[in-house]
């Protein structure tokens, strides 16, 4: 059985020691409080690596040879990730262009931890997770996060950046909402960011509160909503196949799945195509930081 260390970066930061694709013992967050959502966006790229890097060394199990006890890191976060390197994060713009395993490494180093590191994309962990958790790693499976941004991620990973966030749902020029400043995008839509930004009156809890509650400006945009995240989700469809999709994160609780199922009906009529089912699932840092720490692991069995 591998031991592993998976880190996930979003909103805050969490990590967790992994064995046999289950959590062993607690997870470690920072910020420590809950309620503050917020904490990562103005922290330079050099303190959240030491932050990182504090949490593995925290999670570390003891034994008599390092090779013996930790078999493999991976850290996941938000953005386009490829070779060890952000290259891009609108969310997290101090992680565009860093170098984040060469970074982590070289602490680690320092400290005595050797393991070898991986670096993947937030909702990719995600989508490695659920594969993980419900013993389908030997299929595709495809995850829609929804939170500050709008992740898409895919198990296994393929070439490619997979910014499904930034699915163009929309011609509007007016919907310039996204935090990459692309027009039409999904997560312009969606996110949270995006959400606050476009009703600088409410909350995004409010919104969907005073469209349940008959409020007709709420009551369309919900329609919009749930209208972009079925059209994400078609484009995924006509471009890789049907099959599983599931649907978590931060704002999983605004979701009426059979709204959703409503507009993908009307949007996906191709007959080979409708074999597809969409899911919803609780936010759970566990599963992000087991599909972190997991893929890790197969990365280095590859």
């Amino acid at each position: 059985m591998g031991r592993s260390i998976g880190v996930v970066m979003t909103n805050d930061i969490t990590a967790g020691l992994i064995e046999d694709h289950r959590l062993i013992g607690k997870l470690r967050r920072y910020p420590e409080d809950p309620d503050e959502l917020h904490g990562l966006v103005d922290l330079p790229t050099d303190p959240l690596v030491e932050v990182i890097c504090d949490h593995i060394m925290a999670l570390k199990p003891e034994g008599h040879a390092e090779a013996d006890n930790l078999d493999a890191i991976g850290i996941a976060l938000p953005g386009i990730v490829r070779a060890g390197v952000v290259e891009d994060s609108p969310n997290l713009g101090q992680l565009k262009g860093a170098r984040i395993s060469q970074k982590v490494e070289a602490v680690l180093h320092a400290r005595g931890i050797r393991a070898p590191i991986s670096l993947f994309n937030d909702a990719d962990a995600s989508a490695a997770g659920l594969a993980a958790t419900r013993n389908q790693l030997d299929k595709v499976v495809r995850v829609w996060t929804l939170g500050n941004g709008i992740g898409f991620g895919r198990y296994p990973d393929a070439p490619g950046p997979f910014e499904g966030g930034h699915t163009v749902v929309s011609l509007d020029s007016k919907e310039t909402f996204c935090g990459c400043g692309g027009v039409g995008h999904l997560e312009g839509i969606m996110g949270h960011r995006a959400m606050r930004l476009r009703f600088m009156d409410m909350e995004p809890e409010e919104i969907f509160a005073n469209g349940k509650a008959g409020d007709q400006r709420c009551a369309d945009f919900v329609k919009r909503w749930h209208r972009a995240l079925a059209a994400g989700t078609a484009t995924s469809i006509h471009l890789e196949g049907p099959g599983r999709f599931y649907i978590t994160g931060l704002n999983i609780g605004f979701l009426d799945l059979a709204l959703l199922n409503q507009y993908l009906w009307d949007m996906v009529k191709m007959s080979p195509l409708q074999s597809y089912s969409v899911e919803s699932i609780p936010e759970t840092p566990e599963i992000a930081v087991i599909g972190a720490g997991t893929a890790a692991e197969l990365d280095q069995k590859r």
